[in-house]
């Protein structure tokens, strides 16, 4: 528990600097005997003398004192700066999910930069569950991702729809189909992303259809589902697909459009309901929903 005022604090300091009750106290706009009483119950409850006052002497600073006074002095100055903090000298923060960040954030980031050039932005990537948090917790300002994982403490703005695809190796008996349905995949065992939203979502899809998939592998990067694909382990189900015909380890593998309507997603634009929006907010919001 705090005993002492930051006012109190301020007081201690004045004397010190001023040498003088009555200097600081005219500093300060306070009356002397107030000033006095002030410093007398922070020493009091400091149980240790920070000044020695005698009648017609000067003030003097104890040891003790010396010590005290310094701290306090930092701890002012802390709270200064948080009192004049700006938010202009803050970097306006664009977070993006992880998966398709590639594809939007360093896009949005070039025009942010281009159409605000006094303006720092800083870009972040993040899975669903950090992005909420972060948009929540005041660390990012708004987040381009699926419409997964944000409730009711969000606003959104659609920025398109997208369709998930399936990765198969070169030699899997759906290799040659030029796009699949949803209903084909269930007789197949399936590569699905580690994280419980992403997971749950997909599941869903399946549960609407009154089917159970099978899931063959989890995996937390969509180049390790794209690698176990091309190695045979399983289809691999993803709203994001990079253009390469092959894994990292340059396994060759199949990109299959997924045409079940029920499975379209929407990419959003996504912000704190409790965001401060001014026009500045909306002119970025308006560069962002348009990448």
């Amino acid at each position: 528990m705090l005993y002492n005022t930051l006012r109190q604090y301020e007081y201690i300091v004045a004397v010190a600097e001023q040498g003088s009750l009555t200097k600081a106290a005219a500093l300060l706009h306070v009356s002397q005997p107030s000033l006095s009483v002030a410093i007398t119950r922070v020493e009091q409850k400091l149980g240790q003398p920070i000044f020695v006052r005698r009648k017609g002497a000067a003030i003097e600073i104890t040891p003790f004192g010396h010590r005290f006074i310094d701290k306090a002095l930092g701890l002012l100055q802390m709270a200064g700066q948080m009192e004049d903090a700006s938010e202009a000298e803050r970097p306006f923060v664009l977070a993006c999910f992880q998966d398709i960040a590639p594809w939007f954030l360093a896009p949005a980031l070039k025009t942010l930069r281009s159409k605000f050039p006094s303006m720092a932005f800083e870009g972040r990537e993040g899975r669903f569950a950090a992005l909420a948090t972060d948009l929540k917790e005041g660390r990012s300002d708004l987040a381009i991702s699926y419409d997964i994982g944000f409730e009711d403490h969000f606003e959104r703005r659609k920025i398109r729809e997208i369709s998930p695809v399936a990765f198969v190796s070169i030699d899997h008996p759906l290799s040659g189909e030029s796009s699949v349905e949803l209903q084909q995949l269930v007789e197949h065992p399936l590569i699905l992303f580690a994280e419980d939203l992403s997971e749950g979502y997909v599941s869903k899809l399946f549960e609407d259809m009154g089917q159970r998939p099978l899931v063959a592998a989890r995996t937390a990067s969509l180049e390790m589902m794209r690698s176990l694909a091309a190695h045979g382990t399983g289809i691999g189900l993803s709203y994001s697909h990079p253009p390469a015909p092959t894994s990292y380890d340059g396994q060759p593998l199949v990109t299959l459009p997924i045409s079940s309507p029920q499975a379209v997603a929407d990419i959003v634009v996504v912000w704190s309901k409790l965001q401060r929006s001014d026009r500045q907010f909306e002119n970025i919001l308006s560069v962002v929903g348009s990448v």
